[in-house]
């Protein structure tokens, strides 16, 4: 399996994106923004569909342009109603993607970028390894520095902001953060899964977590695992890595669910 120079690249690939999504998730979960990431992912074809219309040689700036804008419009939006959030980011998703694959089906375009609803974690190059690594520290940094002041501004951020937090800097720098990550990592998970990543080892860890530093390390240890022992599976069997790595982490947020009510009783 690792005789092959695209095998060896995926695992370090998944040795690198899966800690990133883990950290993520658990924000994402316990920030109940499961909808505002799978919205971010689908805001892709309207970044990819500006850049066909500037005749942009990288089609990932424009996408990560238009997906940071994207991001920041939509928590103005979030905290402006956030009686109807969820309805408008929905509206927003869809609307996002609609608009971007309008664009590209009239240009001619949509056939060559189809391949970013699936992804392809195998076509992986080393430099796009590097950018990953690079993207994996700074989430790292920020969350040893920031961790505990993103929890406060989600348990009350009215309480968070007259302990001297800035809430909405704070919040604002998590949601570009989160923007870059999806964006960034979109080619080789896909459209279609990349939400399910994010969400699924995250919520598998908190159905068994009794403090913050269980539910980070678990939701790690899952999203890792289920990672490695995806791609293996994926490259005997002879199956997508992706849908696969998805498939293992639903298994494993059933399995915490049943020994949740298990403990419970």
């Amino acid at each position: 399996m690792f005789t092959y120079d695209f095998m060896r690249l995926s695992f370090i690939a998944i040795l690198i994106i899966t800690p990133l999504f883990a950290l993520l998730g658990t924000m994402v979960v316990n920030g109940h923004l499961s909808f505002f990431s799978d919205a971010l992912g689908h805001s892709a074809y309207s970044g990819i569909a500006i850049g066909v219309l500037l005749s942009a040689s990288d089609m990932s700036v424009p996408m990560l342009i238009f997906a940071i804008i994207f991001a920041l419009l939509l928590n103005l939006v979030r905290h402006k109603n956030p009686q109807n959030a969820d309805t408008i980011i929905s509206i927003f998703s869809s609307l996002g993607m609609a608009l971007g694959l309008v664009i590209l089906s009239k240009n001619g375009s949509f056939s060559k970028y189809s391949y970013l609803m699936v992804g392809d974690i195998l076509s992986i190059s080393s430099s796009e390894i590097i950018s990953l690594a690079v993207l994996l520290v700074i989430v790292i940094v920020f969350w040893c520095f920031f961790l505990n002041k993103l929890n406060s501004i989600i348990i009350s951020a009215p309480i968070a902001h007259s302990r001297g937090i800035h809430t909405v800097l704070l919040d604002n720098f998590f949601i570009v953060i989160m923007a870059a990550v999806v964006i960034l990592s979109i080619k080789w998970l896909g459209i279609l899964i990349i939400n399910a990543m994010l969400i699924l080892p995250a919520a598998a860890a908190r159905n068994i977590s009794p403090n913050m530093r269980a539910y980070t390390c678990f939701s790690l240890i899952f999203a890792v695992s289920s990672g490695i022992c995806g791609l293996i599976i994926s490259y005997y069997a002879s199956v997508a890595a992706g849908p696969m790595i998805v498939v293992l982490s639903a298994c494993i947020y059933f399995v915490t669910l049943s020994l949740k009510k298990v403990l419970k009783n």
